[in-house]
């Protein structure tokens, strides 16, 4: 079976795991922590990064910061992992769902100003597949009507818009480094704080509401319980872990991006007969190779590719359902709306298998065994 995913080492990951143990601090915050923050800092050219335990965790500290309140208006695409929406209904915001675009499967910034009401406090970009949103666009939008702008950049580390990178452009940014992200710690992620009057109070909310880093710091004689928050740091081995992995970050980029271009070399013949669509890269963008996807005609037909995909031992699949079609949509209160584009291509499109240590030949094998499922190869 060729696999969707598939974790994977490249360097020093297990030998950093083991400089963390014996060096006797495992709860976070220690020195692998702070290189991978700087790491992050200097190579992105972000402000402030604080690590996380996850993508959730960061998008949660971000609603907090944005200081949502019951009621207030939150616009961000429905087509997106469930995080998004949910790190701002626990405030009690109320999702506003805009509808995303054919090319880049991105909100259409085109529709963004139509949604903003007197309640709408903050825009939600998603950057999907490592493609940039608008950013120019949404941002001075934002400026127009005073809304912050947090940037889901879940799947975008390493990739640019204009020469900036994802995450680094809105007030605050959100950094993935899931199992299924380029570069991963098993679970993991980062806030990038873009906005220094967040910087202060993101250190509180992430040590649980204290202020328990000015205190290591000497800023303050004893620490105690100031703001609301949670335990949002990473642990330090995820940290080893994940500093290992940004230290060959060029080399894994280059892979993903030579993976990512062996699969539109090969399926370009089956999107030039019109009998798929493969994704298109805006030339002001810079992609980091995260996901292939290519869309197909129908749901039907993409059940039957998938399945005849199984039976060649390959293992495809679809990606989100659309939140505002959710069971928990009417529950947050979200606005009733229709959004043609989100609904039609949810149900088209196809992820192919994409990891590090995928081989070029099984690679082959993939583009092969669509095409023999368009009629354009005569054997399996």
């Amino acid at each position: 079976m060729i696999p969707f995913n598939k974790p994977y080492i490249v360097g020093k990951e297990l030998y950093y795991i083991s400089q963390a143990v014996q060096g006797g601090n495992l709860a976070g915050d220690g020195p692998f922590t702070e290189k991978c923050c700087d790491w992050l800092e200097d190579k992105y050219n972000l402000k402030k990064t604080l690590l996380v335990h996850s993508c959730t965790a960061a998008l949660e500290m971000a609603a907090i910061l944005c200081d949502i309140k019951p009621g207030d208006e939150v616009i961000m695409p429905s087509y997106t992992f469930v995080s998004t929406a949910n790190a701002f209904v626990l405030r009690g915001g109320v999702p506003v769902f805009v509808d995303i675009k054919q090319e880049t499967m991105n909100i259409d910034e085109n529709k963004i100003e139509a949604a903003i009401t007197q309640k709408t406090k903050v825009i939600v970009p998603v950057h999907y597949a490592g493609v940039g949103c608008n950013m120019d666009k949404i941002m001075g939008i934002a400026e127009k009507y005073k809304l912050l702008v947090v940037e889901d950049a879940a799947q975008g580390v390493n990739a640019l818009y204009k020469n900036k990178f994802l995450g680094s452009i809105g007030h605050l940014g959100c950094y993935s480094f899931h199992e299924t992200k380029n570069y991963i710690s098993g679970e993991g992620g980062a806030l990038i704080i873009n906005d220094d009057r967040f910087i202060k109070r993101a250190e509180i909310i992430r040590e649980k509401g204290t202020n328990r880093s000015q205190f290591f710091r000497g800023e303050v004689d004893k620490y105690t319980w100031v703001d609301i928050g949670s335990s949002y740091l990473a642990s330090e081995l995820t940290a080893a872990f994940l500093y290992a992995q940004l230290e060959e970050a060029d080399k894994i980029n280059s892979k993903r991006l030579k993976i990512w271009n062996t699969y539109y070399d090969g399926l370009k013949t089956l999107d030039d007969k019109g009998l798929i669509k493969l994704p298109r890269i805006m030339k002001d963008r810079t992609h980091n190779g995260h996901m292939f996807y290519l869309t197909v005609k129908n749901e039907d037909t993409r059940s039957k590719l998938i399945d005849f995909l199984k039976k060649h031992n390959i293992h495809s699949v679809f990606h989100y359902v659309p939140l505002h079609t959710s069971p928990m949509a009417g529950k947050s209160k979200q606005h009733i709306v229709s959004l043609p584009i989100t609904e039609d291509l949810s149900n088209r499109l196809l992820r192919l298998p994409c990891y590090f240590d995928i081989k070029k030949q099984d690679i082959i094998k993939i583009i092969n065994k669509i095409k023999l499922f368009y009629g354009l190869s005569k054997s399996c």
